[in-house]
C-alpha cells in the first residue's frame, strides 16, 4: 500500500530530484513562466509557493533558508525585492498550472507553470508618461 507518501519521486534518486527542483524553481523565478511535465510542475509548485511565503518577510534568516535552494544571487534578490512584494496581500496560490496537452514524442502530459501576478518593469517611455500624469 502507498500510504503517507508525501511527494512524487519523479523516477529519480534524491540528489537528482533535489537538483531538478532547485533548477526549475530558479528558472521559474527568472522567467516567471516555464513549460514542463505536469508531474514536475506540481512538485515545483509546492517548493516555489513555500519560498514565496517565506520571502514575504525579508529577514536574514529567510534569505539564508531560501539561499539553500536558490544559489543565484540575482534571482534571490529578485525574489525578495520584486516577486514577494506582489503577494503581500495574498495568503497562498501564487502560481498556477495550465495544462497544454500531451508531448508529441512520448505523450507525457505537459503544463505551463507561471506566477499569478507578473512583475513588470516600466519601459523608458512609460515611466515618463506616469510622472507626467501625476504632475497634472
Amino acid at each position: 500500500m502507498k500510504h503517507r507518501i508525501g511527494f512524487n519521486a519523479l523516477s529519480r534518486r534524491q540528489g537528482q530530484r533535489k537538483a531538478l527542483k532547485r533548477n526549475m524553481v530558479t528558472s521559474l523565478f527568472r522567467y516567471e513562466r516555464i513549460e514542463t511535465t505536469k508531474a514536475k510542475a506540481k512538485e515545483v509548485q509546492r517548493a516555489a509557493e513555500k519560498m514565496i511565503t517565506r520571502a514575504k518577510l525579508d529577514s536574514v534568516h529567510s534569505r539564508r533558508m531560501i539561499n539553500r535552494d536558490i544559489k543565484d544571487e540575482a534571482i534571490l534578490a529578485k525574489l525578495f525585492t520584486e516577486i514577494a512584494p506582489l503577494f503581500t496581500d495574498r495568503k497562498g496560490g501564487y502560481t498556477r498550472i495550465i495544462k497544454t496537452g500531451n508531448r508529441k514524442g512520448d505523450a507525457a502530459e505537459m503544463a505551463i507553470l507561471e506566477l499569478v501576478v507578473k512583475t513588470s518593469k516600466p519601459k523608458k517611455g512609460e515611466k515618463k508618461e506616469k510622472e507626467a500624469k501625476k504632475s497634472e
